[in-house]
């Protein structure tokens, strides 16, 4: 009986070209370089393991996905706004004096029976959570104490600014992150040096602190830009206040990435192949870099509003900034609710949108949607 071994087997199926390049069920890594990017909604390539898969089964996969995120994200917003319900009962202080112009006003105890007998606080507790989440279907935040308005059209009128700030710090981060990447990744020398040393001083800069060396900087001693302007030359140092750390963050998380994705085999292939050194950087190994920062996007987006409160205050900007921080002073309790689940709503679309853009950045993503169900 002779007995071969298992190289001498594997030798014999390649000579006879009929070797199983994977196990039954496995599916092949893909090599970025190999080929083209599937075009959005096709189907993979037949034999890759995804193209047995029927055209209707993916999209009820796709459409269980999308329902799942989006009741993940009414429960997010269900359980913000039930914590910031309780936390505003646990504050002391009456809400009726605070309408009626707070303690100091004096009012009469029949006044203040009447305001609360108007706006429900007299009623039982669960009664109350009732109406206020009855409110949020209905997208009724109640009125603001002090303003005497409708709080969604208290902040309607002030998150356009604070949105325009921090998209334009969104965009500055990314550019900043991108451009010392480019720069320092996969380089030993000076310029790797140099890079790595600025993100790490990116990254460390508070918000306060910048924006008032920046303010006097750019705008008092060189006077290259408005200390308080509402058009574009305005929007310059704020965004910039913020993009800063975020834009230092997201260049070190990219460019570790970027180093390792360096070293992977589907470089050699591409370099084999005759492309040059700069197309793969930018081609292919950039895409693997960006991932890691695009997933950190929603995270980031939601920090640089949070960070807009200060900064919308150093440069007298208009925004939820200034909202926020004059309805903590003035106790607007209905105002401050509004706030906090405005902000957690756009925690909440931009972690959709960076999901999106995950998908978009690497394709075999949208393969995997349907076989992960």
């Amino acid at each position: 009986m002779t007995v071969h071994t298992r190289d001498e087997t594997a030798s014999a199926s390649a000579v006879g070209g009929a070797a199983p390049a994977t196990a039954p069920g496995v599916v092949p890594p893909l090599d970025p370089t190999a080929g083209s990017d599937p075009a959005p909604g096709s189907d993979p390539a037949p034999g890759s393991g995804a193209g047995t898969q029927r055209p209707g089964s993916r999209w009820r996969a796709l459409a269980r996905r999308a329902a799942s995120q989006l009741g993940s994200a009414v429960l997010l917003l269900w359980a913000v706004a039930t914590i910031v319900f309780f936390l505003q009962h646990m504050a002391p202080g009456d809400p009726a004096l605070a309408i009626l112009g707070g303690a100091s006003s004096n009012p009469p105890p029949e006044t203040v029976q009447a305001v609360r007998e108007q706006y429900g606080f007299d009623q039982p507790l669960l009664v109350q959570y009732a109406a206020f989440l009855g409110g949020l279907v209905q997208l009724d935040l109640g009125e603001s104490y002090t303003m005497k308005e409708s709080v969604v059209t208290v902040i309607g009128e002030q998150i356009v600014p604070t949105l325009q700030l921090t998209a334009s710090a969104l965009v500055l981060a990314w550019v900043i992150a991108l451009t010392l990447t480019l720069v320092s990744a996969g380089r030993s020398g000076l310029a790797g040096r140099i890079g790595s040393s600025i993100e790490v001083v990116f990254a460390a800069l508070p918000h306060f602190w910048l924006g008032v060396v920046l303010l006097v900087v750019f705008a008092v001693v060189l006077q290259w830009l408005p200390v308080v302007d509402g058009g574009p030359l305005g929007l310059i140092l704020p965004a910039a206040t913020l993009g800063i750390p975020l834009g230092g963050f997201l260049a070190q998380v990219t460019r570790d990435e970027f180093d390792a994705a360096l070293r992977q085999p589907f470089v050699l292939s591409a370099r084999s192949r005759g492309a040059t050194l700069h197309d793969v950087r930018w081609r292919h190994v950039l895409r693997h870099a960006a991932l890691p920062g695009i997933a950190l996007s929603g995270w980031g987006l939601g920090s640089l509003i949070s960070g807009a409160v200060v900064v919308e205050v150093i440069f007298s900007r208009q925004g939820i900034g200034q909202v926020l921080v004059s309805a903590v002073t003035s106790q607007d309790l209905p105002l401050v609710v509004g706030v906090t689940f405005v902000v957690a709503l756009v925690y909440v679309v931009a972690n959709l949108l960076t999901d999106l853009a995950y998908v978009a950045v690497d394709p075999r993503l949208r393969a995997s949607i349907g076989r992960a169900s």
